[in-house]
Order: structure tokens, then C-alpha cells, then sequence
């Protein structure tokens, strides 16, 4: 069993959680990511390496509220332990040699965007940070990327917090002013790292995306996290999570993404209402 040492609430949707997990602790690097189970009879699913804290043993998940899974974790306190955290698993993301990254993360991307601009930042390399974010309400880890950023561009979709636009605005900004990064690390939703790709790739500037599709077993026996990437299929769990965005097909990523749309809202309506009878 894995205990949950600590819990923050990040936003309304949006929760922190530090597990204790020795092994992995002092294993997982950035860009990784666990699989987990609430309980014995829960399903399996996929959550990145927020952090890590070897001492302590400890690794931190951050996650949003989506579905049944989801909200089960979300209903655990301190205290409280989970019945299955399985890891590391995926490729570490590449970080060695480089000098000038930009970082950008949309929404809960943002967690997994946040130890990679750490890890940058460790090794000495000159960190850029571009992330969004639908309104001020759903904005998180400002202060831990304003400590590992040497610029750092908040963006909302309604102006509420920093500027108003999206991610690609002060990106594109950027590169029209000439800065030339060695690699563009791009996190969060199919859409936003799509775009991403395209403003970057009239530069010929490297861009890598975290890719975090269906997944099932989580070692590439089942499938289920199949992609197109130039032409061919890969698997997220293990050739990935990292790859090259512009050979990415995310059309087809975006439509398998919608497959299970309809009924993960479904589980997550009869979850909740199952924790309301309960409470009554």
C-alpha cells in the first residue's frame, strides 16, 4: 500500500498529492510518469512524475478531476493509502547539453512542463517558460516556475491573469525577434501542441510533446497508447511519452482521444452520485 503524505488542492480541479514510494523515488526522472489503482477493484491509469523527493522518499502526482478514477483520488486524504502506484515507466525526456529551451505547458500540462524547467534549470541551462491557462481561477505552479525560469509569460484565455491569448502568442513573439532556442518542450492538450509544432516549424527549431493518450498496461503489450509518428505507429508507454512534435499526427491522436469521451463523463456523473448517497 502507498500512503498519501501530503494533498494541496492546486484549483478547483486540479489536486497535488505526495505518495509515499521509495523505489520509484529514487528512480523516476522528468518526463516519466506511474500508473496507479485507487483501490483493488479500480482501473489502471497513467499519471506523470510531478517530482520527486529521494530523501524523503516520496513522489508527487498532480492530477485533474475528469473522470471516476480520478475523483476517487481526489476523495483521498493524508493518511490514506492507494492500493497500486507502478513505476518508473516511459523514457526519461532528453535534457543533457542543452543551453536555450523554451518550456510550454497548457493547463494540467503545466505539471509535467514544471520538473522538466527544474531540471533544466539544475543543469544550467537558460529556461524560458510560456504557460496557459483558461482563466486566473486555473492557474497553478507560478511560484515553482517563476524559481526555475530565467523569463517566465502567463498567459489566460480571457486576460483575467497575465496577458490575454494563448501560448502560441508570446512564443511566436519571440522567434520574430530572432531568439533561437536549441529545443521547444511543449505539454499539454492535443490542440495546443499541435500549434505549437506549426509556429515553430517554419524555424526548423527542434519541438518535443508529451503525448499521453488512452493507456491501458502501460509496457506496450496492449496498444492502447498507439500513435502515428512519421509515418509509423509508436507506442506512448514505451517509445515514449516524448516525441518529435513535428512528426506527430495529431489529428488522429485527437480523434482516438474523443473515442471515450462520452463515457468517462458518464462514470464520472454515477461516481459522484454514488459518493452522495453515501454522504447522505
Amino acid at each position: 500500500m502507498y500512503r498519501i503524505v501530503k494533498k494541496r488542492i492546486l484549483n478547483p480541479t486540479v489536486t497535488e498529492m505526495q505518495i509515499e514510494a521509495p523505489l520509484i523515488a529514487q528512480k523516476a526522472k522528468a518526463g516519466q510518469f506511474i500508473i496507479l489503482r485507487v483501490d483493488s477493484e479500480g482501473e489502471r491509469i497513467p499519471l506523470t512524475v510531478a517530482g520527486t523527493d529521494p530523501e524523503v522518499g516520496t513522489v508527487k502526482i498532480i492530477f485533474q478531476v475528469v473522470g471516476a478514477t480520478t475523483e476517487k483520488l481526489n476523495r483521498k486524504n493524508e493518511g490514506d493509502c492507494l492500493c497500486d502506484f507502478v513505476g518508473p515507466l516511459g523514457t526519461p525526456t532528453k535534457l543533457d547539453g542543452l543551453k536555450n529551451v523554451c518550456v510550454v505547458g497548457g493547463g494540467v500540462g503545466c505539471a509535467i512542463a514544471m520538473p522538466i524547467a527544474e531540471q533544466l534549470h539544475k543543469n544550467g541551462c537558460k529556461v524560458t517558460s510560456v504557460v496557459g491557462f483558461r482563466n486566473k481561477d486555473l492557474v497553478i505552479l507560478q511560484e515553482e516556475f517563476s524559481a526555475c525560469s530565467d523569463r517566465l509569460f502567463t498567459v489566460t484565455d480571457d486576460g483575467s491573469f497575465g496577458e490575454q491569448g494563448n501560448v502560441c502568442a508570446p512564443l511566436e513573439r519571440l522567434l520574430e525577434a530572432g531568439e533561437r532556442f536549441d529545443e521547444v518542450i511543449a505539454i499539454g492538450p492535443l490542440v495546443m501542441m499541435k500549434f505549437v509544432t506549426l509556429a515553430t516549424k517554419p524555424y526548423g527549431i527542434k519541438t518535443t510533446v508529451s503525448m499521453n493518450p488512452i493507456m491501458i498496461d502501460g509496457t506496450g503489450m496492449c496498444g492502447g497508447c498507439r500513435l502515428t509518428v512519421g509515418g509509423e505507429t509508436k507506442f506512448a508507454c514505451v517509445d515514449g511519452p516524448d516525441f518529435d512534435g513535428h512528426l506527430v499526427d495529431f489529428d488522429e491522436a485527437m480523434s482516438r482521444s474523443r473515442a471515450y469521451a462520452a463515457f468517462e463523463r458518464h462514470a464520472h456523473e454515477e461516481t459522484c452520485n454514488l459518493f452522495r448517497k453515501e454522504e447522505n
